[in-house]
C-alpha cells in the first residue's frame, strides 16, 4: 500500500513534473530539525514546529530536509485523511501537504536553474504555490468522498476556512513574516476562487501555466483578477 506521502507527491508530479527523487528519503528527525533550524537564522525560530522544509544548494546539488513532528504523524495515522476529512485531521493534512509541495517545487525550480536563496520573492513563491496546491488537494480528497455528488458550497467554505480564514499572520513577531503570510494567503484565496470558476479541463492548464511564473508575475496575474468587473 502506498503511503499518504507518496500518493501526494505522485499527484503533484502528475500535475507539474517528475523530479526523479523520492522525497520520503528526505525526511529528518527532530534532532536534525533542531540543528537545521538553528542554521536557518532567527526567522526560522518563529515558523511552525510541527512541520518544516529545509533547502540548501551545495556542490551543485539541492539538499532537502522535511520534518514532521511525532504528534502530527500520530494524528494523521489515527485519523487517516484517506478515510475522510474532519476537524480531527484537516489542519494536520494542510501542514503535511504544504511541506511536500515546498520540496517538490524547490526541486523543479532547481532543475530549471533557480537555487534556494534568502530572497523574499523565493520564499513567497513557495508559500503561494503551496497554498494553491494544498487547496486543490483538499478539494480532490473531499470530491472523492462526495462522489458521485458534487462538492457543496459548505464543503468549499469549510476547506477555505481552515486553509485561509483561520490563519493568523499577525501572530508572527517578525514583520517580514507577517507581511509574507498576509500577502500570500490573500493572493491564494483570490486565485483559488478564480480556479473554482473554471471548467476542470481548463483548470489543469491554468495551474500549470501559473506555477511556471516567477513570484512577481504570479502576483500581478492575481491582482489583475481582483480588478476584473464582478470579482
Amino acid at each position: 500500500m502506498k503511503t499518504l506521502f507518496s500518493e501526494i507527491q505522485s499527484l503533484f508530479e502528475r500535475t507539474y513534473a517528475n523530479i526523479g527523487v523520492n522525497l520520503e528519503d528526505c525526511l529528518v528527525d527532530s534532532g536534525r530539525s533542531r540543528q537545521l533550524t538553528a542554521l536557518a537564522g532567527a526567522q526560522a525560530a518563529e515558523l511552525a514546529e510541527t512541520a518544516r522544509t529545509f533547502l540548501r544548494a551545495s556542490d551543485g546539488q539541492l539538499r532537502i530536509g522535511i520534518y514532521y513532528s511525532k504528534w502530527l504523524i500520530e494524528q494523521l495515522e489515527r485519523h487517516d485523511p484517506r478515510a475522510g476529512l474532519s476537524e480531527h485531521n484537516i489542519r494536520e493534512l494542510i501542514a503535511f501537504v504544504e511541506e511536500i509541495d515546498h520540496a517538490l517545487h524547490a526541486a523543479i525550480q532547481f532543475h530549471q536553474g533557480t537555487t534556494p536563496t534568502h530572497s523574499e520573492d523565493y520564499a513567497r513563491n513557495l508559500e503561494l504555490q503551496a497554498s494553491v496546491d494544498t487547496y486543490l488537494v483538499l478539494t480532490l480528497f473531499m470530491a472523492f468522498f462526495r462522489n458521485p455528488k458534487p462538492l457543496t458550497k459548505f464543503d468549499r467554505r469549510w476547506i477555505r476556512f481552515h486553509l485561509f480564514e483561520s490563519r493568523n499572520p499577525h501572530a508572527y513577531r517578525n514583520a517580514n513574516l507577517r507581511e509574507r503570510y498576509m500577502e500570500t494567503t490573500r493572493l491564494a484565496r483570490t486565485y483559488t476562487g478564480y480556479l473554482e470558476s473554471l471548467a476542470a479541463s481548463r483548470r489543469v492548464e491554468e495551474i500549470r501555466l501559473f506555477h511556471a511564473l516567477p513570484y512577481d508575475e504570479k502576483r500581478r496575474h492575481i491582482l489583475a483578477l481582483e480588478d476584473r468587473p464582478g470579482s
